[in-house]
């Protein structure tokens, strides 16, 4: 079985007295990857509990944690040694962060935990566990992630992780290896258990499965969003948008609501992780955040499921999340007169095109310089020799 890149990140922590908190959207693979720490760590002390069911969250209901900590530490007889617990879905259960404070303040108890969504979350853990977690978000695969889980390149290779390795000038040879598989996680993105299907109609049910689930558990866990088919539809509203700026007031008269109700639902859209919101550019931070943003899907393949868009569209959104591992993202406009698609880092910019040319990277050059910053590339799906050009298989 092939371990997501985040595994190696999180074992070097699995010591340290924190809890370790994964999220990110539903089936992509925040269970396996804790269950995989779970054999890890070997015969260690240790108990798994799944907060979907109820009997498992009966353990941790009891005003008096003292005894909390005696009953698990009499389900292992760790007696005294350090006792590991693993939780899966702990939105489910709201107050088990006062018990898992409580917890690594008072014994040795770590807490490897996993949670659906970052909008949970974000009332999960209080203040009064800072300091006391390391808070990861586990997207879908990375195109680097999809190589490696489809044999094509090696463990070392997926761990390349540093931008300024990837934007080098790759040769056709490497090109041609990279297309084919290209094409696949454009259309049927990186969920892992998409991606280790075989057939491609099944990738299709499996997506629209992932598409039920989201509506099934994470909107009906929130009373506030009793109105599920508004939601849908600004999903759907959304998706022939995707690399576009929002209009909030176009799109609460589509829907026949008001604008802080559409405020709202981006606002859990994007915190369940269905989609990114990219802000304008600004070298002051207060103008970057009042300003328009653009909008895409954390998945390409659950974009596809849902409605289609062309293909500048779907490599777009490809690029966004392929670039998102590497730091903060944002665009520049102006004034509705030229564009730079991608900025990363408020120090690299990039222009994304199917076919991209010199008079390309020539704008972009100018641009991006007006803005000082010095470095730029253009990313064309179609292979070139020219300078600055780079196909976005590389990264």
């Amino acid at each position: 079985m092939k371990y997501r890149l985040l595994f190696y990140e999180l074992q070097k922590y699995i010591e340290h007295k924190n809890a370790l908190v994964i999220t990110g959207m539903r089936q992509v693979g925040k269970t396996t990857l804790m269950r995989q720490l779970f054999e890890d760590i070997g015969d260690k002390p240790k108990l798994w509990f799944d907060f979907e069911n109820p009997l498992d969250q009966i353990m941790f209901e009891d005003i008096e944690y003292n005894n909390i900590y005696k009953r698990l530490e009499d389900k292992v007889s760790s007696k005294g040694n350090r006792l590991y617990v693993f939780i899966d879905e702990i939105q489910n259960l709201p107050e088990i962060t006062k018990v898992i404070k409580y917890l690594i303040d008072h014994y040795n108890v770590k807490f490897i935990v996993t949670g659906s969504s970052s909008y949970y979350l974000k009332n999960l853990f209080p203040e009064s566990l800072s300091g006391r977690k390391f808070l990861y978000v586990l997207p879908p695969l990375t195109f680097k992630e999809y190589l490696y889980f489809k044999d094509i390149i090696n463990l070392e290779e997926a761990h390349s992780n540093k931008i300024h390795d990837v934007l080098h000038k790759t040769d056709i040879l490497l090109f041609k290896k990279y297309e084919v598989a290209y094409e696949q996680y454009l259309e049927y993105g990186g969920f892992p258990e998409v991606v280790l299907t075989q057939d491609n109609q099944t990738k299709n049910l499996v997506l629209r499965n992932i598409f039920a689930s989201f509506f099934e558990k994470d909107i009906k866990l929130l009373s506030d969003y009793a109105d599920i088919r508004q939601l849908r539809d600004l999903i759907l509203l959304l998706v022939p948008r995707v690399g576009s700026m929002i209009d909030i007031s176009k799109i609460a008269v589509e829907l026949n609501v008001d604008r802080p109700k559409v405020y709202s639902f981006l606002e859990f859209l994007q915190g369940t992780f269905m989609i990114k919101l990219l802000p304008k550019f600004s070298h002051n931070i207060d103008r970057s955040v009042a300003g328009g943003k653009k909008i895409y899907f954390t998945d390409t393949g659950l974009l596809q499921a849902i409605g289609k868009v062309n293909e500048g569209q779907l490599l777009e959104n490809a690029v966004i999340n392929q670039l998102s591992i590497y730091g903060e993202l944002s665009f520049y406009n102006k004034r509705n007169t030229a564009k730079i698609d991608i900025i990363l880092n408020k120090e690299i910019a990039f222009e994304v095109k199917l076919s991209g040319t010199r008079n390309d990277l020539k704008k972009l050059k100018e641009l991006a310089l007006d803005l000082k910053i010095e470095k730029y590339y253009v990313l064309s799906k179609k292979f070139t020799d020219e300078k600055c050009i780079i196909p976005p298989v590389n990264i």
